[in-house]
């Protein structure tokens, strides 16, 4: 599998490389977007509005110590169960509105669909099924999102803008599914939709347009208020990005992305969980921090209609584990802005 993803990127670098040589000029092109994974990357002129659906998937396949991958027979060493695989699936509905020249309000919700296969230890002992599998699933709509971008410095070739917005506790943190005994019972914190605590957003985003290619950095970092009605507060999250996008003609680009994220432990516990079962379950066993490289290609029409593709994979993972790695992430994208 990992010689397999290092034959797309390099296929992808190359493509994007080779595509350079056939640059257009033209004063509005598909460059003026970041890619399609970072969000609130520009602001909207007083009255100009957009709306964007992302459809975005991660799967998660194997264990994680520091930089170490772990077995599953590591893992039944100190638990009755081990997460094997996880997909994560996020339907992204998001709109942007411009109320003047130097600020446009943002707000994003996202419909959530997580999968997770987990293995019993083989020595179960009666407890629970032996050496069994079993999948457990959860899906609803997550934390809404509202934030205004703010421009501090604007002109015809970059920009500077601030983000200032806060996650709105409306997604479940008390999801439940039938677990190894056939039981309904309360899943673990990455099963979950939602942080239960109002959450500050902050950011920065810099853009720059040179002629036919483009580049950007962003960063917006995630912090949490108090612990939520569960008892727990999820860690705070950081995220770092920059990227250079190609144009390929009048209507298509390449880009190229590294993004980097951290996150921290949980503070507290759910007590409907117990911490000795999975890894899953235990709170200090949550944080950790990665970097992603990715390819993403971009259409743009005229009519305002965007579409784009973006596809990563881990160059670098330390997590707090065991703790499930990933593997790769999609991402697809529309815009219309009018």
């Amino acid at each position: 599998m990992d010689c397999i993803k290092r034959q797309w990127l390099v296929f992808a670098i190359t493509l994007f490389l080779a595509s350079s040589q056939w640059l257009l000029a033209d004063s509005s092109l598909p460059t003026d977007h970041a890619p399609i994974g970072v969000m609130g990357d520009h602001g909207h002129k007083t009255g100009e509005w957009m709306f964007a659906y992302r459809y975005g998937r991660m799967d998660m396949d194997g264990n994680r110590d520091g930089t170490r991958s772990v077995s599953r027979a590591e893992i039944h060493q100190d638990f009755m169960l081990a997460p094997s695989k996880m997909t994560m699936e996020m339907h992204m509905f998001g709109g942007m509105y411009g109320i003047n020249d130097n600020v446009t309000l943002m707000a994003m919700l996202a419909y959530k669909d997580l999968e997770m296969d987990m293995l019993t230890s083989p020595m179960a002992m009666g407890m629970m099924p032996a050496d069994h599998k079993f999948t457990t699933r959860s899906k609803g709509f997550g934390d809404v999102k509202l934030s205004a971008l703010w421009n501090v410095h604007k002109t015809a070739q970059s920009s500077l803008h601030a983000t200032i917005g806060m996650g709105i506790p409306t997604g479940s943190i008390k999801q439940k599914d039938d677990n190894a005994m056939g039981v309904r019972a309360r899943m673990p914190y990455m099963m979950q939709l939602g942080s239960g605590t109002y959450d500050p957003i902050l950011g920065l985003t810099y853009f720059n347009k040179q002629n036919q290619w483009a580049y950007g950095a962003q960063t917006l970092n995630t912090f949490r208020l108090g612990k939520n009605d569960q008892g727990y507060q999820l860690g705070n999250e950081y995220t770092a990005t920059t990227w250079v996008g190609v144009n390929v003609s009048h209507t298509v680009s390449w880009s190229l992305r590294l993004d980097a994220k951290a996150w921290q432990d949980i503070d507290g516990e759910d007590d409907a969980l117990d911490p000795m079962m999975a890894p899953t379950a235990r709170t200090d066993l949550r944080g950790g921090e990665r970097l992603d490289g990715l390819v993403g290609l971009n259409y743009q029409h005229s009519s305002g209609h965007r579409l784009a593709f973006e596809f990563g994979v881990p160059l670098h993972q330390d997590l707090d584990g065991p703790q499930m790695e990933t593997d790769y992430s999609v991402m697809l994208g529309w815009q219309y802005a009018p």
